[in-house]
């Protein structure tokens, strides 16, 4: 396996944890090819606020894909 970072399958740029979270909330919780907030909106044509709600409310639910709290992730 690669050491490099996930990228985004569309637009090819580097994706956060949070990104990859969300896809694979919203995708499918085994896919390994991951979408960045733009376009993970872009793709369901929605708004990127929407996505971002919808990070906060399963990280808030207490999901584990979304295990570090952002407070934590902005710490390291």
């Amino acid at each position: 396996m690669s050491d490099s970072a996930p990228v985004c399958c569309q637009c090819g740029r580097p994706v956060s944890p949070d990104e990859v979270a969300i896809t694979k909330k919203l995708i499918n919780r085994g896919t390994a090819s991951y979408f960045c907030i733009p376009c993970l909106a872009a793709y369901f044509h929605v708004g990127t606020g929407v996505i971002e709600e919808r990070i906060a409310y399963f990280r808030a639910m207490g999901c584990t894909l979304f295990s570090a709290s952002k407070e934590n992730m902005d710490q390291q």
